[in-house]
């Protein structure tokens, strides 16, 4: 699996930032091009539409309209002149042939000037002679006058919009854009300094509670073993059964000081050096092999059946002695705290990029408000009873830096019907 690209965070916040500010500086540019091209287009409208009112003065007075239009200044060059009666029918065109004209009526300049009394048409092709024209129409009492400018390279430099503001906003947004960038260079480094120490500082306060935890979970074997060996070496006439109690209670007390000893240490090297632990393909069909195999060969008064729903080969990339840590700890603490009969393991996904287990007992559970409580170092359900059975308190701690270690989640609920259910995945492959 490709490793997933590390953005720092004043990287994200620039990133952020500039897509946000680039996004409303094109919006703005757009609008900002429209709206020229509209008011250029509207100015030339107005022009056309003077000189249309004043041959439709004209044209309404009676008067010879084609001596107006051959002897007064026209605002543009080859300017096409139309007269067009209300029913959409040509009567003048001094350009064209008007028995080439069809009806004009749904031209949408002249409909526009039918509806609003004037329209233009910034960009269509004529029906008649295929030439491309800026149309402009007035409507009067009996006739509609329209003129019309052919497409050329200066009426589109006239039409086009001016582009210095462009780059007036471009230049001004790569100004903003570079000092953004030192901006939140500085400001995500100072983000990233407070959030290193906030973490090394939780780190701490989490180191300094796991030794407080230590020294805590120490004393009660340690005292315990000095008390025996204080009795053992004291001379005191001892009969043989009670040197052998205290010699076991000595060696008790040092199993349990070994194992605590040795999660502290599997959880230490987890959390510390997580890159220099190996990982090789694991066979987790093997791994559940071996837990059934550990139960079979226990008292009949202290087994759990085990029933397993894993049917088809399940292969990942990790460690197999944590991997194996996972459900030999969960097993261990069904066994010890549960006061069930049968353990289920369930394959719920087995995909390329992830398998999903549940593993689940059917015990007494733990009420609810404890459940969140079940993953932290030296919790206890029960104190007494945990300690009595030789338990460090660190053995779900260990199973969720396991699945953490290997990409995956843990989640715990109280099963239908009694037990605890562990749901639980792990990714396939290395980050």
């Amino acid at each position: 699996m490709a490793s997933e690209i590390k953005i720092s965070f004043h990287k994200q916040l620039f990133l952020q930032l500039i897509i946000f500010s680039w996004t409303i500086v094109l919006c703005f540019i757009g609008f900002q091009y429209q709206r020229e091209k509209e008011y250029k287009s509207e100015f030339l409208n107005a022009q056309l539409q003077q000189y249309n009112r004043h041959l439709l003065d004209t044209v309404e007075d009676g008067l010879p309209y084609e001596d107006y239009i051959a002897n007064h200044d026209k605002p543009f060059d080859e300017l096409r002149i139309s007269i067009i009666a209300l029913s959409g029918a040509v009567v003048y065109d001094n350009t064209i042939s008007l028995d080439s004209l069809d009806n004009h009526r749904g031209r949408p300049e002249v409909a526009n000037a039918l509806e609003k009394g004037e329209g233009y048409n910034i960009s269509r092709q004529s029906a008649s002679d295929g030439r491309e024209y800026f149309y402009s129409a007035t409507l009067g009492d009996r006739v509609i006058v329209r003129t019309a400018i052919p497409y050329s390279n200066t009426l589109r430099d006239m039409l086009e919009a001016d582009w210095s503001f462009l780059v007036v906003m471009i230049s001004i947004s790569l100004a903003m854009s570079i000092l953004a960038y030192f901006t939140t260079r500085k400001l995500g480094k100072d983000i990233e300094r407070v959030n290193r120490y906030e973490a090394e500082q939780e780190r701490n306060r989490i180191k300094r509670q796991l030794t407080n935890n230590i020294n805590h979970e120490l004393k009660t074997p340690v005292a315990s073993i000095q008390v025996c060996l204080e009795t053992l070496l004291s001379g005191i006439a001892l009969s043989e059964e009670k040197r052998q109690e205290l010699i076991g209670r000595c060696y008790t007390h040092n199993e349990r000081l070994r194992r605590l000893l040795n999660e502290v240490s599997l959880i230490t090297r987890m959390e510390d050096g997580s890159a220099l632990i190996s990982k090789e393909n694991v066979a987790v069909n093997e791994i559940i092999n071996e837990v059934a195999e550990s139960l079979n060969v226990m008292p009949e008064e202290e087994r759990m059946a085990l029933h397993t729903d894993f049917n088809e080969l399940v292969e990942i990339e990790g460690n197999a002695s944590l991997v194996g840590s996972i459900f030999s700890n969960l097993t261990e603490n069904a066994i010890a705290y549960s006061e069930g009969k049968n353990i289920y393991i369930t394959l719920l996904e087995n995909s390329k990029e992830r398998v999903s287990v549940r593993f689940e007992d059917d015990g007494k559970g733990v009420r609810r408000e404890q459940l969140p409580l079940l993953f932290e170092r030296f919790y206890r359900v029960d104190k007494g009873r945990s300690r009595q059975k030789g338990g460090t308190g660190l053995g779900l701690a260990i199973v969720k830096h396991a699945v953490q270690f290997h990409g995956g989640t843990i989640n715990v609920s109280n099963r239908p019907g009694g037990g605890l259910r562990f749901e639980f995945s792990l990714c396939k492959h290395k980050d």
